[in-house]
């Protein structure tokens, strides 16, 4: 009789790791927001920019921050192949990101007629939410792609083996 070992993780552990990959996109979702909000109040009440203009910079500083810590923390084990693609996802996936947030916020406004602070408030923090999930998909799913599992342990070995060729310097003739 022969017996399988089972590769993959079982439901309940990877649900796990995306438990914690969930933390780890909030806390860089987390600074994200810090570094927009305050180089938002920065650029509008200390430099004088338009409301605008600093909400525009601050969301593009903060969606680079967000990127570095997604790819240099959170996902730092994933596939890097080829960073023009990861970028590019990247940056459409933010901006579509940020066009939910912006589509919810102006659905409360405009179609609720919700106007008060706290209320616009509210709009805001239901765009954020609605924007974070999608972005949490979409990054994970798209742009920062798991590496692919090798099963073979002389594939592995292999593997192992050109990188570690890659990695030693060239001897100079």
């Amino acid at each position: 009789m022969t017996s399988t070992t089972e590769t993959r993780p079982s439901p309940l552990r990877r649900l796990s790791g995306m438990r914690m990959e969930a933390i780890g996109f909030a806390l860089v979702g987390a600074s994200g927001v810090v570094v927009n909000f305050g180089l938002f109040w920065l650029l509008n009440h200390v430099l004088g920019l338009a409301p605008l203009r600093s909400n525009v910079g601050a969301t593009a500083v903060a969606i680079a921050s967000n990127y570095l810590g997604y790819r240099y923390w959170l996902y730092r084990d994933r596939d890097a192949a080829s960073r023009k693609r990861e970028i590019t996802l990247f940056l459409l996936f933010s901006g579509i990101g940020m066009a939910i947030e912006t589509g919810v916020l102006e659905f409360t406004q405009h179609v609720l007629g919700l106007g008060t602070s706290l209320e616009l408030l509210g709009g805001k923090f239901l765009g954020l939410v609605v924007a974070t999930v999608f972005r949490f998909v979409s990054y994970r799913t798209w742009v920062f792609k798991a590496l692919p599992e090798l099963e073979d342990p002389e594939v592995v070995q292999e593997a192992e083996l050109l990188l570690a060729a890659e990695e030693r310097p060239a001897l100079a003739n």
